[in-house]
């Protein structure tokens, strides 16, 4: 596409933009609510099955590691046969698997729902971005991407907040039967609402063909290293928010959980992160800014580590805010730097990136339990260090950072 404007492609202004724009932030909203909606409400899990915190935090990991593995098979799927019907059939199928969990009579049943909700929900980010920039004039798709990242950061901030608000005021099950009512209202509206394909060519060969592909960005040293640095991101940022939960509510603290869940809020302050880090790399290299948000991160996982509780909220807000920024960078630089095989080498972030959240997420609870938050701190804290030397060894570029897929 030129940059002007393109026949037969959306334009800014026009009522077919302002809808798909619209529909897209809602898919986005209503995915990463149904993803997300488990991690506020993991003290009530543990209570009702009588389950460790690492345990409990199952019922997130269980969600995204299919969902990492999902995205890899659905991008290539999806470019043989379609965006349209597999993002609209995501939605669908991450609600439905959503009432079925909120009436799960065990602890496995509700860990294999969430298993399976995790590979619905994988067409939809698998596909959105493509979908968009498919059917967008490039004119007008920075404005449409935007608008679809900030829905999938809102949905995932409002999915954890219902579900510790509402678990913590009524039950676990509660919060999942109403985000999943409302989602799946959400998404027959999202499947009569979305304009079909008009510029999607389907790619001859299989899938066998498409999925071989992984091997060139596979074999990019700096690719593989921006993945790690991704493994370490979102592994870190889940697993504090997942465990902040049970030490909040205990002592020394011994607050409220409806008022822990409120902690949620602190994710806004990812917005200026991506962003004021996003900008930082028009006027230095991107490996000094990825740094920058490596130890950003790292200095609020330690500011975490008192018992006082200003000082444990200020650094949750600089790791959220340090999260967000390094994200952005690595997220970028994955595009800019896959000059071919583009999509193949963002489904190895993605992958990486998601795969992060279920084994870190998972592993630093173990440590937890054993040890405390001195054990939180320990396992994310020698998995930073890690992801700074990878950084490090990063080659020093400059340019223009895309916005990221957010949490």
């Amino acid at each position: 596409m030129s940059g002007g404007a393109s026949v037969g492609y959306l334009q800014t202004g026009t009522r077919a933009y302002r809808r798909t724009s619209l529909v897209l932030f809602a898919a986005g909203f209503m995915a990463f609510g149904m993803l997300y909606v488990v991690q506020g409400t993991l003290p009530a899990v543990s209570r009702e099955f009588g389950v460790s915190a690492a345990t409990a935090s199952l019922t997130l990991s269980f969600t995204t590691l299919p969902l990492a593995v999902g995205v890899v098979l659905a991008a290539s799927w999806s470019e043989g046969r379609g965006r349209r019907r597999l993002l609209a059939g995501a939605l669908l199928g991450g609600a439905v698997l959503s009432l079925l969990a909120a009436a799960s009579p065990g602890f496995g049943v509700l860990l294999v729902l969430r298993m399976l909700t995790g590979l619905a929900l994988a067409g939809l980010p698998a596909v959105a971005m493509a979908y968009l920039a498919e059917e967008v004039e490039a004119a007008s798709l920075g404005r449409a991407m935007g608008l679809y990242i900030s829905g999938t950061g809102l949905g995932g901030m409002c999915g954890r907040l219902a579900g510790g608000l509402v678990s913590s005021a009524v039950s676990w099950r509660w919060a999942l039967t109403l985000v999943g009512v409302l989602c799946l209202a959400g998404a027959v509206w999202v499947a009569r609402t979305l304009p079909p394909s008009r510029h999607f060519t389907p790619e001859a060969g299989s899938m066998r063909v498409r999925l071989a592909a992984l091997r060139e960005p596979v074999r990019d040293p700096v690719l593989l290293g921006l993945s790690a640095c991704g493994f370490v991101l979102m592994g870190t940022i889940v697993s504090l928010y997942n465990y902040l939960q049970y030490r909040l509510t205990g002592p020394p603290f011994d607050l409220p959980e409806p008022v822990v869940a409120l902690v949620f809020l602190l994710y806004v302050c990812g917005t200026l992160g991506s962003n004021w880090m996003g900008r930082l790399t028009d006027r230095r290299s991107r490996r000094g800014v990825l740094l920058l948000g490596l130890g950003v991160v790292a200095a609020g996982v330690l500011l975490t580590v008192p018992d006082v509780l200003l000082l444990v909220l200020l650094g949750t807000a600089l790791v959220t805010f340090g999260f967000f920024g390094a994200h952005a960078v690595a997220s970028g630089w994955v595009n800019a730097w896959a000059t071919r095989r583009r999509a193949q080498a963002s489904a190895l972030y993605l992958f990486c990136y998601q795969t992060g959240s279920a084994v870190v997420g998972y592993v630093a609870g173990l440590f937890y339990g054993a040890h405390g938050w001195a054990g939180e701190v320990g396992t994310v804290g020698l998995l930073l260090a890690v992801a700074g030397v990878v950084a490090w060894r990063l080659p020093g570029t400059r340019g223009r950072v895309e916005p990221p897929p957010t949490t």
